[in-house]
């Protein structure tokens, strides 16, 4: 019999927070899990699913009907806008590695609505209560006293903040968010117009360097299923706001495929980069996963996987203690198991990405380029490079943490 009669609350019902409700609840676990918002959000967020992340949720029945919804992406690339030079990654390579050799293109919520239905389904009592905006969290040695705008205060075993990069779970747990915030501001636009079908050799996900004035020397271009979303940078000295004008959009869409007619942007998005991490993901019965412990550039797509990591990570180690083994065992090693694995894995990794595509000088992305064509036309260093970039050498390491 559990040892813990309270519910475990989670505090956030992005991808995070849903999946680890799913996986507790699934192991017998009761669940609490708070969402501030009246509904899933549909906002411009992630969409790349690696290979390893696909492999996770294929454990629980949700990779399939993902994949049914997104674009599978055998390939990414790097390219040279002028002249359509290009490094391609395949990662049929990585093959005897994963069973999903391939990026995933779907907007993550899309797996949120599906792990929904699953909840609904199958454990109705850990369906997000939407709405809950979480005010105070005051912890004890038994538990932690959990009050929410919208319902009476209640006690939880242990509260998990997955509530995104303004926790109010990390606020509680007086946790510092050390790190870097980059001087640009990305804006994420999407459109139909088929870039596709413009581009030789373009892949699903796509980063670019460009020349073009109309940007501060790169962009992004990823496919979603019925539209393209481009990663757009304001031009040197160009504020932010004259940049999200209809104007400068277009300006900058007809830099990258001069047309006829003006693109249909349905959605704007404009967000600052953020390098941060927090000490510890534990302090008493308080814990932190996805973006409330780390946040890193989305070069790479990496953060939303690796929030989904966390979530398997936690529930690993939430159901032995909820089963009456030890606190400290389980909790200690979760920390050591991901922090070190965002940080070096994760956030470097991103930055990396980053600062290679920030390049400005034409003949050092000229070698940058070259070595990477070169990497991407050896199958045992492509091998390599991709078991690193699409996440599978960090979990692997991980694994051997005690």
């Amino acid at each position: 019999m559990p040892t813990e009669r309270d519910p475990i609350a989670i505090i956030g019902a992005g991808p995070v927070g849903l999946v680890l409700a799913l996986l507790l609840a699934r192991a017998g676990v009761p669940v609490a899990l708070l969402e501030a918002e009246a509904d899933i959000s549909e906002e411009l967020r992630a969409s790349t699913f690696h290979p390893p992340t696909l492999d996770m949720l294929d454990g629980l029945g949700l990779a399939a009907p993902l994949v049914a919804q997104g674009l599978v992406g055998p390939t990414w690339q790097i390219r040279r806008h002028e002249d359509g030079a290009r490094a391609v990654f395949d990662l049929g390579v990585i093959a005897p590695d994963t069973a999903h050799p391939y990026r995933l293109q779907a907007e993550q919520w899309k797996l949120s609505r599906l792990v929904l239905a699953r909840l609904a389904a199958q454990h109705p009592q850990a369906l997000p209560r939407f709405g809950c905006a979480v005010e105070t969290l005051v912890q004890d040695d038994a538990g932690v006293l959990v009050g929410c705008r919208g319902f009476d205060p209640f006690r939880a075993a242990f509260v998990v903040g997955c509530d995104g990069a303004r926790s109010v779970v990390r606020r509680a747990m007086d946790m510092p968010f050390a790190g870097d915030t980059y001087p640009e501001t990305t804006i994420l636009a999407t459109t139909p117009f088929d870039f596709g079908a413009v581009f030789a050799g373009l892949s699903n996900v796509n980063y670019v360097w460009t020349e073009h004035p109309a940007f501060s020397g790169t962009f992004s271009l990823l496919h979603v299923p019925g539209k393209w979303r481009a990663s757009l940078h304001t031009a040197p000295d160009e504020d932010v706001q004259a940049a999200l004008t209809p104007e400068a959009i277009e300006r900058k869409l007809q830099a990258i495929h001069p047309k006829p007619t003006p693109y249909d942007v349905p959605d704007l998005r404009p967000y600052r980069i953020h390098q941060r991490i927090v000490q510890d993901y534990r302090r008493g019965r308080m814990l932190l996963a996805g973006d409330a412990a780390h946040l890193n550039s989305p070069s790479g797509g990496m953060g939303m996987n690796g929030g989904i990591h966390d979530a398997f990570e936690l529930a690993a180690h939430l159901v032995p203690v909820w089963q009456g083994e030890a606190q400290a065992v389980h909790l200690d090693r979760y920390t050591r198991r991901r922090r070190p694995i965002a940080e070096r894995e994760i956030i470097a990794q991103a930055d990396r990405n980053r600062a290679r595509m920030r390049e400005r000088d034409p003949a050092r992305r000229a070698v940058l380029l070259a070595e990477m064509q070169a990497t991407a036309g050896d199958p045992v260093r492509a091998r390599d490079h991709l078991l690193r970039s699409s996440m599978i050498n960090g979990l692997r390491a991980a694994a051997t943490v005690e």
